[in-house]
């Protein structure tokens, strides 16, 4: 015996009713669609494991054909510190006048190199992984996030290795290393930030990632990685507008701040005024503005 099914028949679009509110009538919804921001942030909460977990696979498949595998994660920037001690300390002598200056130039390289490979990774973050992207649905943002958060684990690698040259060129260990942990915290929110704006620019203009090397390589240069910024304005004639804007740089206020804290010849008066508030304030901007405009792109990711 069959079983008849009652299912009513399907009605006609109602006289001048569009395809949006025909879809409300059956409780449908756009595939893919954007989010609300807070729930987008719940989801997000929700792939936190995912996000660590792709970060730390991904640093650890990053050497892997390495033979010394993962010593290369603290030979890299020794290397790259190695390089610029002897081309800018010794060939342009930008070490007169710095006490300290080895440490001085590993702690600059580390925490620039930080900044540097974050941004790099997160241009790349959309448009190299369009493949994870089209395939799975899950919030976009964890990319670049994942990114910023494996160059963080890179560098706490690398902190190892800084404490040992810290200690042999006779820096003690001091409270303010502590001051260590909010200034990383601030410069992964910054890190991460700026980390989704790329993504989102480099997602519909891949030919970004081909440019940037050339625009961090000369941030880096006006950020005091090899040289102090206040050593140098003391004997500058700048114009009072570019002082502020080297001072206030938040890779330079990053970098001066974990030397303030791990140096203990590098003194508050080194600092810019109100070094904290730019830290912070930079943190919030980047943070909270690339966040959002990351995610107002959301629906357009892996598409076209």
């Amino acid at each position: 015996m069959s079983q008849v099914l009652d299912t009513p028949p399907p009605t006609a679009p109602a006289a001048g009713e569009t395809p949006a509110q025909l879809a409300a009538r059956y409780g449908l919804s756009v595939s893919g669609a954007r989010p609300s921001l807070p729930e987008y942030v719940r989801q997000l909460w929700a792939r936190r494991h995912f996000i660590v977990a792709f970060a730390t696979a991904k640093l650890t498949a990053q050497y892997s054909q390495a033979k010394l595998g993962q010593v290369w994660q603290v030979m890299t920037p020794l290397l790259n510190a190695a390089v610029y001690y002897f081309i800018f300390g010794v060939l342009l002598g930008t070490k007169r006048g710095v006490a300290d200056f080895i440490p001085f130039l590993v702690t600059g390289v580390f925490i620039w190199t930080f900044t540097q490979s974050s941004i790099m990774a997160g241009t790349r973050a959309i448009s190299g992984n369009l493949g994870l992207v089209r395939a799975l649905h899950f919030p976009r943002a964890a990319l670049p996030i994942s990114f910023a958060l494996q160059q963080l684990q890179q560098l706490l690698f690398s902190m190892a290795a800084l404490i040992v040259i810290l200690l042999s060129f006779g820096v003690p260990p001091a409270v303010s290393w502590l001051l260590a942990v909010p200034v990383l915290v601030l410069q992964f929110t910054f890190n991460a930030g700026v980390s989704m704006i790329m993504a989102r620019l480099g997602a519909k203009t891949p030919d970004i990632a081909q440019l940037m090397p050339f625009v961090l390589r000369t941030w880096m240069y006006v950020s005091g990685v090899m040289w102090s910024i206040d050593s140098m304005l003391q004997r500058s004639t700048l114009p009072h507008f570019v002082t502020v804007l080297l001072k206030a740089n938040p890779a330079a206020v990053y970098i001066d701040l974990m030397r303030f804290a791990l140096i203990d010849s590098f003194h508050a008066h080194q600092l810019p005024h109100h070094v904290w508030a730019y830290a912070v304030g930079w943190a919030l901007l980047a943070g909270v503005g690339g966040f959002i405009y990351f995610w107002k792109a959301e629906e357009r990711y892996g598409r076209g």
